[in-house]
């Protein structure tokens, strides 16, 4: 079994191990099995670590650590194939190593604070690159968050250690002071401490001492489902790094703005009335285009049988079309409406018509092939031929079926 060295010390950077086992996943890639490893395996809401198995003649670049019985490193090789037994020099990513290990120390803080604060119990923790999240059983407001967060940064700053035991059988009174229960031990348990704010058993890497953290910031909050609410974090330099983007994104949105003044909640409330009235009076435009469109097409409506056909080459988007085509079969009664584009087929028809339109798609799907579907009234669909081609076939088609 691998020896985890980022057990007893998490702040190794650099070791040398021995290969155990190595699998060539192709393209490039292998998985390789050590005697022992700082690399952490993804697990437990925080991800794995990154970095450099180097040996005689070749290097790995790891990108994923996945425990399965076993600790596979797996990543892409340049070079030959390690061999086994063979020493290598590990080389963690010490920046991605260490902020995980802020950002998670965090979680543990901030999830203490809701628990004493709100009585909110932590249900998940993730971390991803560039924030966390955490869910928690019940509701909060910005006014709870706030505090929250001025007390999580409170402890942060008081430079707290933060120390790990482990326990084979959990004393009594020490599961009484956890936060988050353990339900069996089944070889050995984790319990993280930090200081009075938090004991809770826990698998993944931590700073020693909470300054370490640096900050604390809560991105946003919303509601997930009935009883869970989710919480977006960041901490340590990310949250820094992340405060700057949002502030860049703020401050460039306003200044697009016409009124560059805060607040941009404002702004943007103006700008969204502008384009309400402006979508309202594309819309009066719309419908008088459409009004002189259909003057036109009536006088090239095609007699077959009882019906007026009307076929037309379009280059409006479908969503476009079938608003026209909607609005104009409903407004003329016996209209049959066959519309083409080089994106598109759209054939509508008035309720009058006893003419299937989703039948008569098929039928044209049949002979050039492609693919649509739809109701009596209404199909459409995507048939790879030209424009000029699927109307012929379906004004030919249609005449059968009528038998005009």
């Amino acid at each position: 079994m691998t020896k985890r060295l980022y057990y007893s010390d998490p702040y190794i950077k650099e070791t040398t191990a021995r290969v155990v086992d190595v699998k060539n996943l192709g393209n490039g890639l292998v998985e390789v099995l050590l005697d022992r490893t700082i690399f952490y395996p993804e697990g437990g809401g925080q991800p794995s670590d990154r970095g450099l198995i180097e040996g005689d003649g070749f290097t790995i670049e790891v990108t994923k650590v996945k425990e399965r019985e076993e600790i596979w490193h797996e990543g892409v090789i340049a070079g030959r194939l390690p061999e086994r037994g063979e020493k290598v020099t590990l080389k963690i990513d010490w920046d991605w190593r260490y902020e995980n290990m802020k950002n998670h120390t965090g979680q543990h803080i901030l999830s203490a604070v809701l628990k004493e604060l709100y009585d909110l119990d932590t249900t998940g923790f993730q971390i991803f690159e560039h924030y966390n999240k955490i869910e928690v059983n019940g509701g909060l407001d910005w006014e709870m968050i706030t505090k929250a967060e001025i007390e999580a940064n409170r402890i942060v700053s008081e430079g707290i250690p933060v120390t790990i035991e482990e326990f084979k059988y959990l004393p009594d009174d020490l599961v009484k002071t956890l936060r988050k229960h353990v339900s069996k031990v089944t070889d050995r348990v984790r319990i993280v401490s930090i200081g009075n704010v938090d004991k809770t058993p826990c698998g993944g890497t931590h700073v020693g001492n909470t300054s370490e953290i640096g900050t604390i910031k809560i991105l946003r909050f919303y509601k997930k489902s009935k009883n869970l609410w989710r919480i977006e974090f960041v901490a340590g330099n990310r949250a820094l790094k992340t405060l700057n983007e949002l502030l860049e994104d703020y401050w460039k949105a306003l200044d697009e703005m016409p009124n560059k003044n805060r607040p941009l909640f404002e702004r943007v409330g103006e700008l969204k009335a502008e384009m309400d009235s402006l979508e309202g009076r594309l819309d009066e435009l719309r419908r008088e285009l459409w009004r002189w469109k259909k003057l036109a097409l009536i006088d090239k409506a095609e007699e077959v049988g009882h019906y007026n056909v009307i076929s037309l080459v379009e280059k409006w988007p479908m969503k476009d079309a079938q608003a026209f085509a909607v609005n104009f079969v409903e407004e003329n009664p016996g209209l049959i409406l066959l519309l083409a584009s080089e994106d598109y087929v759209l054939f509508a028809r008035n309720e009058e018509v006893d003419v299937s339109m989703r039948d008569l798609l098929s039928k044209v799907i049949e002979e050039f092939g492609g693919k649509g579907g739809g109701t009596d009234n209404l199909a459409r669909g995507r048939i790879e031929a030209e424009p000029e081609d699927v109307l012929d076939v379906a004004r030919e088609i249609l005449r059968e079926i009528i038998g005009a």
